[in-house]
């Protein structure tokens, strides 16, 4: 009961951060500003921690998600499995991954789903910005 509702929250919180890309007026300004800048920081941010949540959700529910190359300790220590996960998510997010850690099982569809996530949110950012300067 609790792992589905916080992959439920996890999964709404990404949804209404991805979300904002696609709304009219979200992204203020004719040109690159802080704002700008911070907002899409922001939906980075949520993006990476929150599939780095849906790993460690998964992990904690006992399925082999991800796979280390170099010895790990087989003892399942939170902090050390947010902070892999989280590692791994940002990796996923923004390149094709160092190959340090490989997603396993469902991990790959989720890895995947995320990668394309991580193609096309500045590609909608950069589009959304054109549509708001032709617009003005």
């Amino acid at each position: 009961m609790i792992f589905s509702l916080s992959l439920l929250i996890i999964g709404f919180c990404l949804f209404m951060s991805l979300r904002l890309l696609f709304i009219p007026d979200q992204i203020k300004g004719k040109q690159i500003s802080l704002e700008n800048f911070l907002f899409l920081a922001f939906i980075y941010a949520t993006v990476t921690i929150g599939f780095g949540l849906i790993y460690l959700l998964l992990e904690m529910q006992g399925h082999q998600v991800l796979l280390e190359t170099h010895h790990v300790d087989q003892t399942f220590h939170y902090i050390k499995r947010l902070e892999t996960t989280i590692y791994f998510s940002a990796i996923t997010l923004f390149s094709v991954g160092y190959g340090d850690i490989s997603p396993v099982g469902i991990a790959r569809i989720i890895a995947v789903l995320q990668a394309l996530i991580g193609y096309t949110i500045p590609a909608a950012f950069v589009a959304r910005a054109v549509i708001d300067m032709e617009k003005q």
